[in-house]
């Protein structure tokens, strides 16, 4: 139904009051993260976001400090004269007070702006309005550029928020680049990596965070697993990001635990409460659910994988490496069992279906783990496709094979993958002329971005069975180089409308361009 008459926001106030909100959060929101009452005027403790945008719909995402219902309005002008009011779900403690609503019937291709209001289950009074926008997909018979960035990996290796030194500022770098949206290529958080008071930089000055009962030990309970994502939003660079660009997330291993897979049990002393990956997993994927503002599936809510088109131009597709994997192994089976599964079959059924059936110029495949990168878990395991055997397809390498002679039978063209996890950028180029054990595939591009708030390491060796070659490559100075010696990354491609050519650039931590690479579209 039409709201009622709403105060005008312009612009300037709009970008002011979600810094102002992001602001106090930092300064002294943190009680209101973990502390719930009952009666009185709610506050927004996190901010807004929005997400999983389409050419109709998008998520809207917020939560308070107690249990109140969530009112969205939504206008095409922040003056908010003719905004449509819709009441949402409550935030509840089942919730963790968090609250998400999935607007439809929005208008193709264009600047939405929403109010977030929440109102007191027990005396209806009502917290300050908090304002975010995001602009919705183009329609697939509109024909306009694009431009979207990408990256993984938010506070880890004990680097959290120093708000002396900007929080994380990447952050605001991405946001001032406007893109119409981004892509979290996993790692969204650390659970399993405290945050410590402080780290000591090689000049002699001290990174000091800011620190939380959560993120004080690793995560094990539910509340533990809230927390962590809780804590990134403290940041006031986080919140203005999540208010200004909408977001399409991926989970890895870190929302849980370094190399998880399931059926993992661990055997660590830190890990007093719970030790099976299982459980610790479950809680950690309700914890991604309440806090990411990723649609639900009604077909499964449990999963993850999906993909959106935006416009007729460019299609994403998110993959979920994690859920349906096998254990880490040293990834050597030589038949596609159980044991060797990484996508899983359903998965695997599904991205070959949707990439069949996608009529967009350029199908960018969103891999939360690289293809080639050598990553080990372990003396003898592996954690990624690559098995460092560089000969013919065995373990996991099964599917991608699979996967990529499918691509090039079913004659589907412009295809890219894009990844983060190995907390160093790079572009590579795969050819089967350079491949050693599999040359039934067409040429194509792997780009890896990262880390936005964490470590650096790498470079990583490469796995030569489908023929990679690094084009280019920025691994820090020193391994674990971080915020706090300016090493972070994040890449963005660019589709042209009228050539269709698509421009790949990756950026560091202030935004500066590093590398560019330019691909030409067969058409």
């Amino acid at each position: 139904m039409p709201a009622m008459p709403l105060r005008r926001v312009s612009r300037r106030r709009f970008l002011s009051t979600s810094a102002s909100v992001a602001t106090a959060a930092a300064c002294g929101g943190c009680s209101n993260l973990f502390f719930h009452g009952n009666r009185g005027r709610p506050v927004v403790s996190s901010g807004v976001a929005s997400g999983d945008v389409t050419a109709d719909s998008a998520i809207v995402w917020s939560a308070t400090d107690r249990g109140a219902r969530m009112i969205v309005d939504w206008d095409t002008a922040d003056s908010f004269k003719s905004a449509t009011r819709v009441i949402g779900p409550d935030a509840v403690s089942r919730t963790g007070f968090t609250a998400k609503m999935d607007l439809r019937n929005l208008p193709a291709d264009t600047r939405i702006f929403y109010r977030v209001t929440f109102e007191n289950l027990d005396d209806f009074s009502q917290s300050e309005p908090v304002v975010g926008s995001f602009k919705t997909a183009p329609a697939r018979e509109s024909v306009r550029d694009v431009c979207f960035a990408w990256s993984g990996d938010t506070a880890g290796q004990g680097w959290g928020i120093d708000p002396s030194r900007g929080g994380m500022p990447i952050y605001r770098a991405i946001a001032d680049l406007a893109p119409d949206f981004f892509i979290h290529s996993g790692d969204t958080i650390y659970a399993d990596l405290p945050i410590p008071p402080e780290i000591k930089l090689p000049d002699g000055q001290v990174w000091r965070n800011l620190v939380t009962r959560a993120k004080s030990s690793p995560a094990q309970t539910l509340a533990d697993y809230r927390g962590a994502f809780a804590y990134n939003l403290l940041d006031p660079n986080v919140r203005r990001f999540n208010a200004s660009v909408p977001v399409i997330a991926q989970w890895d291993d870190h929302e849980v635990h370094n190399n998880w897979y399931p059926g993992r049990v661990l055997d660590e002393p830190a890990y007093t409460i719970e030790r099976d990956c299982d459980v610790l997993s479950g809680r950690a994927r309700q914890a991604f659910g309440e806090y990411m503002p990723i649609r639900v599936s009604d077909e499964d809510p449990q999963r993850i994988y999906r993909s959106y088109a935006h416009g007729p131009l460019l299609e994403v597709f998110m993959l979920d490496e994690r859920s349906y994997r096998g254990p880490n192994s040293p990834n050597r089976q030589t038949t596609l069992d159980r044991a060797a599964y990484f996508l899983g079959p359903l998965q695997l059924e599904w991205i070959k279906a949707a990439l069949k059936k996608s009529t967009a110029t350029w199908k960018v495949i969103a891999s939360d783990m690289p293809i080639s990168c050598i990553s080990k878990d372990g003396k003898t395991d592996y954690e990624a496709w690559a098995n460092g055997d560089h000969g013919r397809p065995l373990g996991r390498e099964l599917e991608l094979a699979n996967l990529l002679g499918f691509i090039k039978s079913n004659g589907i063209k412009n295809t890219a993958w894009i990844t983060a996890d190995v907390h160093f950028p790079a572009n590579i180029h795969y050819h089967p002329d350079r491949a050693k054990g599999f040359k039934d595939f067409d040429p194509f591009w792997e780009f890896i971005s990262g880390p936005l708030h964490a470590g650096g390491f790498g470079p990583n060796a490469l796995d030569v069975t489908f023929g990679p070659e690094y084009r280019w490559k920025k691994p820090p100075k020193k391994s674990g180089d971080g915020p706090g010696h300016g090493f972070a990354a994040y890449g963005v491609i660019r589709i042209d409308a009228g050539s269709k050519t698509m421009r790949v650039t990756q950026h560091g931590i202030d935004g500066r361009e590093l590398a560019a690479q330019q691909i030409e579209p067969e058409l």
